[in-house]
């Protein structure tokens, strides 16, 4: 009996199909949309880049490259989201240096990837802006 007790917690939290590990996954994406407030930001400057590729009709090549940063920036963001609360959790909340040290360079990575996002951004849609008043 004690065996089933522990058998049924695990079935709870383990994924034991695709089907539970997409779930997992989506609950996951949307945990981080909605308690995240620069994840929001992120999600709707993508929009707004996605938007803006439809509007200027861009090659494949450029939609690869949008897409791409877009792609990357959510991904470091729910990265910096994950390393935020294990911090969190395995300090207590209670102020560490080197916890604050692992949260300002995850951070960090962020904003790298951010400007990185820029960057192509600038690079895809500034001529095709400008095209538009030549």
């Amino acid at each position: 009996m004690l065996m089933d007790l522990d058998e049924k917690k695990r079935k709870k939290y383990k994924n034991e199909s695709f089907i539970g590990s997409f779930e997992f996954a989506i609950t996951g994406i949307k945990t981080s949309i909605d308690e995240e407030r620069n994840m929001r930001k992120h999600a709707l400057l993508a929009i707004f880049a996605i938007v803006l590729g439809f509007i200027f009709h861009l090659s494949v090549h450029e939609w690869l490259w949008i897409l791409l940063a877009i792609f990357l920036v959510i991904v470091t963001e729910i990265l910096n989201s994950v390393i935020e609360n294990v911090v969190d959790l395995a300090t207590g909340y209670h102020y560490h240096a080197l916890a604050k040290k692992a949260k300002d360079m995850s951070a960090g990575v962020v904003l790298l990837m951010a400007l990185f996002a820029m960057l192509v951004g600038m690079i895809i849609f500034l001529p095709k802006i400008i095209g538009l008043f030549t």
